[in-house]
């Protein structure tokens, strides 16, 4: 098989690379690798500024189809769960909710540890196995993020509210807008692009784009830009999805604090997904115009250019690779 392999203590190693086909082991399936969406996080990876464990096959953004396994008929479009539990395990893991684990000992497909689906075959366990669709199933795993940011402000909202405001309209901000329009609520997104796909994308959900930032009690903050989330301390929900960079900006953590407490404020942080998070991404998607979500795709690779696929280009909003 062919895969993307790095080479953790070498940044820019990045090689597409034949190794053998791998084995499915009992309850494991088979799966052809159809295509991978690169994030941050993978051009990171590659960089050598994150992740763990040697030499890796990336890609965590997964689809592919069924070859052979228990669950699934071959031919079936399955997404792989990212995160597996730590062996301990933590108190979060032993309750079945790894994407909380509370050690670090977590282990990531793609990332910390083991292999990704960056790969023309995987295998994966069919308990970690997600059925999509369509090919726009590859948006399921930063959809999963998503979801479980959602599930998080249902259970900290201190009120019911009707609107929200997203900051960001990369990928996790519109699948952030997508879920608050299914909901039926007043959705405003926040981004500085005047023009490229980003602004039509958020219009065409029927919610409003905004390039200065409104005055909403509830955010759900997708850019990791230090200088906006300074910026939103003091509302009354905010969840935090964007990871940051190293810039450091001023910030009045006194008043910070004052707005927090004087408006029983609430600031959290999410991020990766559990399986049923990933269960109900798929149903988001599928109740979904598949248009749209294939709008979103604003640059598709095939895998022999697989370079340019790690490549920022103004107006990208989600590049795929084809496998």
């Amino acid at each position: 098989m062919r895969a993307l392999t790095v080479d953790l203590a070498r940044p820019g190693s990045l090689s597409l690379t034949e190794l053998p086909d791998p084995e499915p082991g009992p309850g494991e399936l088979l799966v052809e690798g159809l295509a991978v969406g690169i994030c941050g996080t993978d051009r990171e990876i590659v960089r050598g500024e994150f992740g763990t464990g040697g030499k890796l096959v990336i890609g965590h953004e997964s689809l592919g189809r069924v070859i052979s396994g228990p669950g699934f008929e071959p031919g079936a479009l399955v997404a792989g769960v990212v995160r597996r539990p730590d062996p301990v395990p933590c108190v979060a893991c032993a309750r079945g909710e790894f994407d909380m684990c509370r050690n670090g000992q977590y282990t990531e497909r793609g990332i910390t540890a083991l292999d990704g689906y960056g790969s023309t075959l995987w295998t994966v366990p069919s308990e970690y196995a997600v059925g999509v669709s369509s090919s726009t199933g590859v948006l399921v795993e930063p959809a999963s993020v998503v979801v479980k940011a959602w599930e998080r402000l249902d259970r900290l909202a201190l009120v019911p509210f009707e609107s929200v405001l997203v900051t960001g309209a990369g990928p996790i901000g519109l699948l952030a807008a997508l879920i608050g329009v299914q909901r039926g609520l007043d959705v405003h997104v926040f981004d500085l692009a005047a023009d490229g796909p980003k602004p039509a994308l958020v219009e065409s959900l029927g919610a409003t784009y905004h390039r200065t930032l409104p005055d909403h009690p509830v955010v759900i903050e997708a850019t990791g830009a230090p200088g906006l989330v300074a910026r939103l301390l003091g509302r009354d929900l905010v969840c935090l999805t964007g990871v940051p960079s190293t810039e450091v900006v001023p910030v009045d953590l006194g008043r910070a604090n004052r707005d927090l407490v004087l408006r029983n404020g609430i600031v959290f942080g999410t991020v990766n997904a559990n399986v049923r998070h990933y269960r109900e991404a798929a149903a988001v998607l599928d109740r979904a115009d598949d248009a749209w979500l294939s709008g979103m795709i604003t640059r598709r690779v095939p895998l022999e250019s697989y370079v340019e696929a790690f490549e920022q280009r103004p107006g990208d909003v989600k590049v795929v690779l084809d496998l």
